[in-house]
C-alpha cells in the first residue's frame, strides 16, 4: 500500500507538469456541459429541463477524459524505462500500475466536484436523500475505476504515448450513443440496440435516477455488472500485459 501511494505521488506531481494536458481533462467537460445546455438545451425534449437531464451524463464523461491522461501515463513509463529502475528497487509491478490507477481516480474526482459544481450554477437541482447520493457516488466511483484501470490497459498494449492518447476517441464516443444526452427512444433504429446495451447507458440512468429520486429499475444491477466485468478484465490484461512488456 505504500508503494502504491508513493507511485500515486509521483503521478499526480507529473500531472502539475503536463498543465495543458491536466487542464482538458478537467475543463473540456464542463465546456461541453455549458455547449449542450446553453447552445443546444432549448432545441432538445427530453421531459424535464435540459440541465437535469445531461449532468449524470456529463460525469461520466469525465471519467473518460480524464482516463485518457493514465493511457497516456503509462505508456510514457514504459517507453521512458523508468520502469526498470523501479524494479531494480524491487517496486511491485501491481504497486506501479496502482499509482497510476489512484491518481487517475484522484483527478477523477476533483473534475467531478469541478462539474458538479458549475452545474448547481446553472441549474441543476438535485433533490436525491443520503442513500440515494451514496449509491449515486458508488456507481460513478466503479465507473471510474473501471475506465482507470482500462487505460492502464491501453497504455500497455500500445507501443507509443502518441498511440495512447487515442484511447479518449473510444471512450469519448460511448456517452454519446447512450442515454448520457439524449434519450435512446429518439435515436435511430439501428443505434438503439448498441445504445441500450452498452456500459453508460444503465449507468446514466442509475445516477439520474438516484439523483432525481425516480425509478431506476434494473439500471444499477447492470451498470454494477459492466463496471464490474470490465475492471475485473482490465486488471488481469493490465497484469498480463505488464509481464509480457518487462519480460
Amino acid at each position: 500500500m505504500s508503494d502504491t501511494m508513493i507511485m500515486a505521488s509521483r503521478c499526480l506531481r507529473l500531472s502539475r507538469r503536463q498543465l495543458d494536458a491536466l487542464l482538458t481533462s478537467l475543463l473540456l467537460p464542463v465546456l461541453l456541459m455549458l455547449l449542450f445546455v446553453c447552445l443546444f438545451g432549448g432545441a432538445i425534449h427530453t421531459g424535464t429541463r435540459y440541465v437535469t437531464y445531461v449532468v449524470p451524463g456529463v460525469l461520466l464523461l469525465c471519467a473518460g477524459y480524464g482516463a485518457s491522461l493514465t493511457a497516456v501515463s503509462v505508456s510514457q513509463d514504459m517507453a521512458g524505462g523508468i520502469v526498470d529502475r523501479f524494479r531494480s528497487m524491487d517496486v511491485r509491478a501491481a504497486a506501479i500500475l496502482a499509482g497510476h490507477v489512484t491518481a487517475s481516480v484522484a483527478r477523477n474526482i476533483a473534475s467531478t466536484v469541478l462539474v458538479f459544481g458549475v452545474a448547481c450554477l446553472i441549474g441543476f437541482r438535485p433533490h436525491a436523500g443520503l442513500p440515494g447520493w451514496l449509491g449515486a457516488a458508488g456507481v460513478l466511483l466503479l465507473f471510474i475505476l473501471a475506465m482507470s484501470w482500462l487505460a492502464a490497459a491501453f497504455g500497455l498494449a500500445v507501443k507509443t504515448p502518441e498511440a495512447a492518447s487515442g484511447f479518449i476517441f473510444v471512450v469519448a464516443f460511448l456517452p454519446y450513443a447512450s442515454s448520457a444526452f439524449v434519450p435512446v427512444a429518439t435515436m435511430p433504429s439501428w443505434i438503439r440496440g448498441f445504445a441500450s446495451h452498452q456500459p453508460v447507458t444503465p449507468a446514466t440512468e442509475t445516477i439520474r435516477g438516484l439523483l432525481l429520486g425516480t425509478p431506476v429499475g434494473t439500471s444499477p444491477w447492470l451498470a454494477l455488472g459492466w463496471c464490474g466485468g470490465i475492471l475485473a478484465l482490465a486488471v488481469i490484461l493490465s497484469g498480463w500485459l505488464f509481464t509480457r512488456r518487462t519480460a
